[in-house]
């Protein structure tokens, strides 16, 4: 059962959490990460693109000129994909890109996830995260006080609106609530910052 220190929004150790093994401790597929990241990434395309062929291209009804003896090549319509403002050939058409994935490979993927950053040192865990007013610089001071590197994600117990609006500003970080975490969010932070009671939240759902 891996343990994790618990600090404050000040950076100071207050205490000492043991990660349920259900979900923190599981061993890392990078092959179902990588399944669950390119369903992610598939899943937002919006697959709207679209061409206009040679029927679909308005004009081009008359032959431009007539079948033989002009000396060039035979045409039948200006709007054939040779001809400038002609129609596209073999273009892209909207389409849907989803990718479903069953339940299984969710959860497995979602605990191959937190079990990497647990791994890999990445994860902290802070006692509260609260703000009583939209203010940007302590959040800040937050991150600072906890090392927060780079690209950061902040995972809260419930919809905080002052924390959530106080982060809006910050480069690098997004904050989401433990219900609504994905792998790739969790993936593509270099720190992963998790309210105590985020944690309880979803060892009670996933490690049952």
């Amino acid at each position: 059962m891996p343990n994790i220190k618990v600090v404050d929004m000040a950076g100071k150790e207050v205490g000492e959490i043991a990660l349920s093994d259900k979900v923190f401790g599981k061993e890392v597929n990078e092959a179902i990460l990588h399944t669950a990241v390119r369903a992610y990434l598939m899943n937002q395309r919006q697959g709207t693109q679209s061409t206009l062929t040679r029927t679909e291209v308005s004009g081009g009804g008359k032959k431009p000129w007539k079948q033989k003896g002009t000396g060039r090549a035979r045409q039948g319509s200006t709007r054939s994909p040779q001809w400038t403002h002609g129609g596209v050939a073999l273009g892209p058409k909207p389409r849907s890109y989803r990718i479903n994935l069953n339940k299984s490979i969710k959860r497995n993927a979602l605990f191959s996830a937190l079990s990497l950053k647990v791994k890999d040192a990445e994860m902290v865990v802070i006692d509260k995260i609260v703000a009583n007013e939209y203010k940007t610089r302590n959040m800040v001071n937050m991150l600072n006080a906890v090392n927060a590197q780079k690209k950061t994600l902040i995972v809260l117990p419930e919809v905080n609106d002052y924390v959530i609006r106080s982060c809006d500003n910050i480069e690098g970080v997004k904050t989401t609530q433990w219900n609504t975490i994905n792998v790739y969010d969790i993936l593509n932070c270099d720190t992963f910052i998790v309210a105590k009671d985020a944690v309880a939240k979803i060892e009670e759902v996933y490690a049952r």
